[in-house]
């Protein structure tokens, strides 16, 4: 297995949507045993750390029926794709069937070829895990239905959209508790020993299979919000933590394996205390899309020994694309930003190209959409210059700005520094609609008393700074708006 940075960027790809695209001008389906080499090649060039393949595992055709009654999901499936048939439905990647490669994109021979590939060119393998719920036709429902939360006929004519009745039992379907239960899935039970250790092997048998997993809604099974949402129908609280128990038996067997949460509700800190090596840094994406750029500041001035183990985005398969969400410059300024944090990095396939239409992830086909040459060109440029071992094992720190009585625009600027061996670099975003103006104090001493070359990596321009001023008094910036500076400092 390939050892992790610190600070990895991930490329999370629709893998069947992916696959799809890549075959439509073969004379056969393209599955991840036949990808050809060029877009393995493609992929590499990103100077990505990780793919996370998003949804490999079987699709569930009970979950596909259950989808195709549901009229809200329809409604969506035919938003994103106007001329929607039932044949693009192949069901959602959180309603597992089983923890098996689907034949359709390949199966598990395919998903070997494929692993090989990205390790040949230095990238590692994230893989889903889904720790709350399975498919109606998973194995468990008949083989073991004590692994899950239960329910009588009671429950079923009472609230029929929480309960589900499969191979004559009924069954709860999974849910988070703020909202109306996932009518295709059903709700595994946390608290059950006999579940646990099945688990564990499941997630080893993953394991086997990639470099990494990324748990889906992993603060469900914490101990106290599965009691709060299940009651006395989950039984006897455990002792143990669900997510500890399950990290170490699976880094027994695999040290060094990466666990990456989606995680909501400020449980952040509490999941990396429990192993996970990255959680999902929500927080931040609200206050990118919605926020001034000082609560961002205040976002980012959080203990290290939290904010180095956030996992930044822009955008995700959950998420609403960037280039709808993100207009103007805004969407630039969020990558950079985004970029040059500390903590893991998630890219979404797409992105780079600006995509706008969020795809329900049961489809196998998106619709046509052009591509923002111009955004293409912006990303590749961001990506190289971000493609350096500074911004995935060096130092980071937040730099101190301040403005003047009467010129309080420096409110609107964020600013950092990265430092590694005799390497330095110095970030500037203007988050704002506003042309900003701040002085800046670069936290190393030994600027003092030499000169310095700022060469902007994203524009080009070259300044020439004095390091008293820098270190002191602070350096001099003045930003158009969603203007961004990615300098490298090296001496004159």
């Amino acid at each position: 297995m390939l050892s992790w940075p610190r600070y990895p960027t991930i490329y999370e790809i629709n893998t069947w949507v992916w696959l799809r695209d890549l075959g439509k001008d073969k004379k056969s389906p393209v599955t991840l045993a036949t990808v050809p080499k060029k877009e393995w090649d493609a992929i590499a060039s990103l100077g990505v750390d990780a793919v996370w393949f998003m949804g490999v595992w079987e699709r569930s055709p009970a979950g596909i029926a259950v989808a195709m009654e549901n009229q809200g999901l329809l409604a969506d499936f035919r938003r994103a794709l106007p001329d929607f048939t039932e044949a693009d439905n192949v069901g959602s990647p959180y309603c597992v069937r089983n923890y098996v490669v689907d034949d359709h994109l390949g199966g598990p021979q395919g998903l070997e070829t494929a692993r090989k590939e990205l390790a040949k060119r230095g990238l590692r393998l994230i893989l889903d895990f889904v720790p709350n719920h399975v498919a109606p036709d998973h194995p468990w429902v008949t083989e073991h239905p004590d692994y899950f939360i239960r329910g009588n006929a009671d429950d079923l004519a009472r609230d029929p959209a929480s309960f589900f009745k499969a191979d004559g039992a009924v069954f709860a379907c999974g849910r988070d508790p703020f909202f109306p239960a996932w009518p295709d899935v059903l709700q595994l039970n946390a608290f059950n020993d006999g579940l646990r250790t099945a688990i564990a092997a499941t997630v080893n048998a993953i394991a086997d299979q990639c470099d990494g997993v990324r748990c889906d809604m992993a603060m469900l099974v914490m101990n106290d919000i599965f009691q709060r949402t299940w009651g006395e129908r989950a039984g006897v609280r455990p002792d143990q933590e669900y997510w500890p128990m399950l990290i170490s038996a699976v880094r027994t067997a695999h040290p060094g394996f990466l666990f990456m949460a989606e995680a909501y509700w400020d449980l952040e800190w509490e999941l990396q205390q429990q192993g996970f090596d990255y959680c999902y840094d929500k927080k931040l994406y609200d206050r990118l899309e919605h926020g001034a750029a000082e609560n961002i500041r205040l976002h980012l001035c959080a203990d290290p020994a939290y904010g180095d183990r956030l996992v930044r985005f822009i955008e995700n398969h959950d998420e609403p694309r960037a280039a709808a969400t993100f207009p103007d410059g805004k969407g630039r300024a969020a990558a950079v930003a985004t970029m040059t944090l500390p903590g893991a990095r998630l890219l979404h396939e797409g992105q780079f190209e600006g995509r706008r239409v969020r795809l329900p992830v049961f489809l196998a086909r998106r619709p046509a959409e052009p591509v923002d040459h111009d955004l293409v060109a912006f990303y590749g440029h961001l990506l190289k210059e971000t493609d350096r071992d500074l911004f995935r094992n060096g130092e980071w720190r937040l730099c101190e700005r301040s403005g003047w009585p009467d010129n309080l625009s420096c409110h609107n600027i964020l600013t950092w520094c990265w430092v590694k061996n005799e390497e330095r670099y110095l970030i500037v975003v203007n988050f704002s609609d506003v042309t900003s103006q701040a002085l800046i104090r670069v936290p190393w001493d030994e600027l003092r008393e030499k000169m310095w070359r700022l060469v902007d990596r994203l524009s080009g321009e070259t300044f020439e700074r004095s390091g008293n001023d820098m270190r002191d008094a602070g350096l001099y910036v003045d930003l158009g708006p969603w203007h961004c500076y990615l300098f490298q400092v090296c001496p004159v």
